[in-house]
């Protein structure tokens, strides 16, 4: 008894040790994987054609194959998709630095467009898709899904992918444009989770008159909550470090700081069953305008760059293993049955995607164009046709969606399941290479550079403090002025005057409500939690030796 007891103890160890040994030779793996993403993202920069998400996914079905071919068909990956490893570990540090180093004069100028395209434009996409494929799902031979499952799919693919549009778009060459698409984008994202979530705790089965209302007041509560949350941990933070003044002691403790406060956010928020990406991106916002310019200039050089490139990593990951996971030969064994019918219904994603986008893009753009005081401010049918084209990518929150609604453990149980999964894959695949590719050469072609003219340069060194956000990573050190804060102050002749026209009365609160708000900034808010202006001078620094050598 006890040799057997000792020889299955050994075996049971032997195992572990086994299981160990293959988790670090696929973690060895994917990171040389990453490695060789950022090599030849670098020596593609230049191409016309591709992006850093493009690059990743290709690699990824590469390896896929390769993984396919050595395991004899057994599997495509090395590691197994977790909706945890995605929505606590990947996507709160891509969503932190978008909203971190957002420009806020473009954001909050455009807040109404974006808010009109991020909440009504996705509740719009949502209702069509979910009534195309409750219409067209039955007739293509998909029967076992119930209600519930159709409105899950409406909001699974309506949300866009934040992560590949920051790719393709630039917000020097085309600010206005990547200020909407990119707002958009996480609006979107934070809505459509808002919603599933939402989908999921109604009893959807039992319909009456009082359930719309009571959907209502829940999406907007989560909406409210998780935007204030994130305010309030921002705002938090920002309030330590100014008191404490960590930096005269160690930088580090500041970026330590401001990295756990951020990812506080995200975690309180889901722990309060809220959305934790609107939660994060307006932490981010937050923590760019009062918390950043409270911290020494080295930890300022240090947060810009440590978020950016957190972000980075984060993005190639997720479509590395999306590629990866394209090929993976247990979905598509359910669906290698009948593939006409897994090939109609992506057929059908794909064109409700397109019609969906394309119903709100362009009737908010004429309501949007409508409360612009000039119509030259207003967005133009060829900026309308890149808004609808470049936010038409589906990525990893369609799929992870789609593996909370029809997988357990990853795994499928229904036919018609695994159908949606390989669908949804095809949908990301075929949104993100087709649409991806097209996008910079559509910006090109509708909204060419005139003769004479060259983008202006990213890069410039010259300054190292900077009185503004912190910008995009594109500039290696911080840039001076371009997004100064100053820059959102309205001229005060705008104020007070009587509105002439339809454009001037619906556009005056706007200014108003912005220029009361710069004073009640200023007044109260900044000499509580600092932020440009209100910033103390730690010694030692550049700032005071410059300031010193002027004196002598």
């Amino acid at each position: 008894m006890a040799i057997d007891h000792i020889s299955s103890l050994f075996a049971k160890l032997q195992a572990l040790s086994t299981s160990d040994h293959g988790s670090v030779v696929s973690m060895n793996i994917f990171v040389a994987l990453l490695c060789a993403c950022i090599v030849i993202g670098h020596l593609l920069e230049e191409n016309r054609w591709m992006n850093e998400s493009i690059t990743a996914l290709v690699i990824g079905i590469c390896t896929g194959i390769l993984i396919l071919m050595l395991s004899g068909g057994r599997s495509s990956h090395i590691l197994v998709f977790s909706e945890d490893l995605f929505f606590i570990y990947l996507l709160p540090p891509i969503i932190f630095n978008a909203g971190f180093q957002v420009k806020k004069k473009q954001f909050f100028v455009n807040f109404i467009t974006i808010m009109m395209f991020g909440a009504i434009g996705t509740l719009i996409s949502c209702a069509i898709i979910t009534y195309g494929v409750a219409k067209t799902f039955k007739r293509i031979g998909i029967r076992s899904l119930e209600i519930a499952d159709y409105l899950a799919i409406g909001a699974i693919f309506s949300a866009t992918d934040s992560v590949c549009t920051l790719q393709v778009l630039n917000q020097d060459e085309t600010p206005l444009l990547y200020s909407l698409v990119f707002g958009e984008g996480v609006v979107n994202d934070a809505t459509s989770v808002v919603l599933f979530n939402a989908i999921q705790s109604f009893d959807i089965n039992q319909i009456n008159p009082s359930i719309g209302l009571h959907f209502f007041g829940n999406f907007l509560y989560l909406f409210t909550t998780s935007t204030l949350l994130g305010v309030f941990t921002g705002l938090l933070s920002a309030y330590i470090i100014k008191k404490l003044y960590i930096g005269r002691h160690s930088t580090n403790r500041e970026f330590a700081l401001m990295m756990l406060m951020a990812y506080l956010s995200y975690m309180m928020a889901e722990l309060c069953y809220l959305s934790g990406i609107l939660t994060v991106f307006f932490c981010g916002i937050t923590m760019s305008h009062y918390t950043w310019h409270n911290v020494s200039e080295s930890s300022r050089i240090t947060t810009k760059h440590a978020f950016a490139t957190l972000s980075f990593v984060a993005e190639t990951f997720i479509f590395l293993y999306v590629g990866m996971d394209a090929l993976d030969i247990d979905k598509w064994r359910f669906a290698s049955d009948r593939p006409a019918t897994s090939l109609a219904v992506s057929s059908v994603l794909l064109g409700l995607v397109l019609a969906g986008r394309a119903a709100f893009v362009f009737l908010l753009s004429f309501i949007s164009n409508i409360t612009r005081k000039s119509s030259k401010e207003g967005i133009s049918f060829r900026q309308q046709v890149i808004i609808w084209w470049a936010g038409l990518m589906r990525g990893a929150v369609s799929m992870a969606l789609a593996y909370n609604q029809f997988t357990l453990l990853g795994h499928t149980a229904k036919r018609a399941n695994a159908i949606m999964i390989t669908s949804t894959i095809t949908v990301v695949l075929v949104s993100t290479v087709v649409f991806g590719l097209m996008t910079k050469p559509l910006i090109r072609f509708l909204l060419p550079v005139p003769s004479g003219l060259t983008p202006k340069r990213k890069n410039s060194t010259a300054n190292i403090v900077d009185s503004a956000s912190p910008k995009a990573n594109t500039v290696p050190f911080l840039s001076n002025g371009a997004d100064s804060e100053a820059n959102l102050e309205p001229q005060e002749s705008s104020y007070g005057r009587t509105p002439r026209s339809i454009r001037d009365l619906l556009s005056t609160p706007t200014h108003s409500v912005h220029r009361l708000w710069r004073k009640f900034d200023n007044s109260f808010m900044r000499p509580v939690f600092g932020g440009r202006g209100f910033v103390p001078i730690e010694r030692g620094t550049p700032t005071e030796r410059n300031t010193q050598n002027q004196w002598h």
